[in-house]
């Protein structure tokens, strides 16, 4: 499990690629690195990875064909940064809201306002993931816990979109502070709202089709 708070932000020094499988070896912080050890979980925007071998401040993860079609970290290069949290321990303070590290989907920036403390960042989702927006709803986005500020529904040229406001230190701890219009975010959906969503609809499925 994964809270949301990110850590800090660790680049990636390395690629190896093969077929529908991809390895990232990661330059993570000493900070960061304290009692890691293989086989431990660590965020990397979102996405729940494994540690595979350790080698100084070299981290290894492998990423499948599944992260690969679903995330944003197929697409990395060598030199780019990624978010990093590592799994939250029993007693550890919850400070965003509680994250499994299964990213369902990607999002589009479409926009940016800026404001002199504070930046906003429109995002579009699919049509079939819009349901679960809800303003002042909880969403995960490159790993990071966020409150959503704003739903606007799709029209006949857009799908749903959604926008978050970022303060100086969520700018300044991690790479959303580089991201701009074009670029794609992991997404995860919250997943109290999910469940609460999806209940719902089978509930009135189920009414529909006795009546």
């Amino acid at each position: 499990m994964f809270t949301g708070i990110v850590q800090g932000t660790a680049e990636i020094i390395a690629i190896e690629e093969a077929e529908a499988f991809r390895t990232h070896v990661v330059a993570m912080p000493e900070a960061l690195r304290a009692g890691l050890v293989p086989g431990a979980s660590v965020a990397h925007n979102g996405v729940c990875l494994t540690v595979t071998a350790i080698e100084g401040e070299r981290v290894r993860f492998d990423l499948m064909r599944e992260t690969l079609r679903v995330t944003n970290l197929g697409a990395l290069k060598v030199g780019d940064r990624v978010n990093i949290e590592r799994a939250a321990r029993f007693g550890d303070e919850i400070g965003g809201h509680a994250m499994s590290g299964h990213v369902i989907a990607t999002a589009g920036l479409v926009d940016i306002d800026e404001a002199p403390d504070n930046r906003r960042l429109w995002f579009e989702l699919s049509h079939e993931l819009g349901r679960f927006l809800f303003d002042k709803g909880y969403i995960g986005v490159d790993g990071i816990s966020l409150t959503i500020g704003e739903v606007r529904q799709p029209d006949a040229v857009h799908g749903p979109r959604f926008c978050v406001n970022l303060i100086p230190e969520t700018l300044a701890r991690t790479v959303l502070a580089d991201r701009k219009p074009g670029d794609r975010v992991n997404i995860e959906i919250d997943p109290q709202t999910q469940a609460i969503v999806e209940t719902v609809e089978r509930v009135l499925a189920l009414r529909g089709n006795e009546s």
